[in-house]
């Protein structure tokens, strides 16, 4: 936290933390905790809502071109993760697109890399391939 009392992610997005100039310990030992984990909290919030729009803009774009029956739709998002609904034959082509798009979605000092993993259900997932 700088002298103004706020916290900068790499993307600039700031969050301002008053409490950290109070003088009860733990109201302020709370603010210095979220302050440390806001840089890195705030950046995966940000990579995945970008990521997110870039994956729709794609989906809308094979559907004004190619009007069959929805053959994916972005159904869920947890934390980092993003759960699609594919069919059976399209899947392959699909999880290739939506890992270059995520893993694109912000260009960072670090490589993002994006694990897709496919099932019927949530405790059924398993990795699609290696790549």
């Amino acid at each position: 936290v700088n002298e103004e009392g706020f916290v900068k992610n790499e993307l600039g997005r700031i969050r301002k933390f008053r409490e950290i100039k109070s003088p009860n310990w733990q109201v302020r030992a709370a603010a210095e905790r979220a302050a440390v984990n806001f840089p890195i909290q705030s950046l995966a919030a940000d990579v995945i809502k970008v990521a997110m729009i870039n994956i729709y803009k794609e989906i809308s774009k094979q559907y004004s071109v190619n009007s069959k029956q929805e053959e994916i739709k972005m159904l869920l998002q947890v934390h980092d993760e993003l759960v699609f609904e594919v069919k059976e034959d399209r899947v392959e082509v699909w999880t290739k697109k939506i890992k270059e798009l995520m893993e694109s979605a912000v260009k960072l000092s670090v490589q993002i890399v994006v694990e897709a993993k496919v099932g019927d259900n949530w405790g059924e997932l398993e990795p699609l391939n290696k790549n």
